[in-house]
């Protein structure tokens, strides 16, 4: 009886805490990121599907593995108009009943026209992703290069932040293999900007380029939060 008790309460944590016992973060927005719906926690080990399932009243196609309607908000081929996702700022590549949520993870829905441009590979909005989970648990190393300009304290702060390792340099070449954070004219107008590079695809090396203070990348939550990208 005991054994069977110990096996009950082994199952019941397991299906509230994911099967690595962590937790994801669920966001639903409009309008490239413009109107904020939901931001909730749920259980990693989940599918994307499963956990967006257990937050709002989804409507599906294509037998369960794409996203026509969020709490009544549909998408339309006639308005070219349809629900995408991100997985740490990495546009989808597969159905979300594919993909596992794991530890950390951020899953981002937006709804928005792709009238002019379908594709959005990386978006800056849930940053500081994807230099922290990358994409399905696989990361890349991370960089942070800063001007002469920005002080080396602060670019340092921010390394930390990411787990990266701070770099003085007057210009930025890709390696193929890291993520880099550029760090540019303190004093401008705040910017930040993703560039996928060449061969873009969920997990591959990204380059993000923020102008202005980078005291307020540090911020809680940190600039540019649920954009694609913002420019100055």
């Amino acid at each position: 009886m005991r054994k069977l008790f110990l096996v009950l309460v082994v199952a019941l944590l397991a299906g509230c805490g994911g099967e690595d016992g962590g937790k994801a973060t669920i966001w639903i927005t409009r309008d490239r990121g413009a109107h904020v719906l939901l931001q909730q926690r749920v259980p990693s080990g989940l599918t994307a599907m499963q956990a967006l399932d257990r937050v709002a009243d989804i409507d599906t196609r294509y037998a369960g593995r794409y996203v026509q309607a969020i709490d009544g908000l549909e998408g339309s081929l006639s308005s070219r108009r349809d629900w995408f996702y991100f997985i740490n700022g990495y546009e989808g590549d597969r159905s979300a009943a594919e993909y596992r949520l794991r530890p950390g993870d951020v899953e981002w829905w937006d709804l928005r026209s792709w009238r002019g441009r379908m594709r959005e590979p990386v978006a800056v909005g849930a940053f500081p992703e994807p230099f922290l989970h990358g994409f399905d648990g696989k990361t890349r190393p991370a960089r942070v290069v800063y001007s002469s300009a920005v002080p080396r304290d602060v670019a340092e702060k921010v390394a930390g932040l990411l787990h990266a390792r701070a770099v003085r340099a007057i210009s930025v070449t890709r390696d193929g293999g890291a993520n880099v954070l550029v760090l540019s004219q303190p004093h401008a107008s705040p910017s930040l900007l993703a560039s996928p590079g060449k061969s873009p695809g969920p997990g591959a090396a990204v380059v993000f380029v923020f102008h202005g203070d980078p005291e307020l990348l540090l911020k809680k939550p940190p600039f540019g939060r649920l954009r694609y990208e913002v420019r100055g």
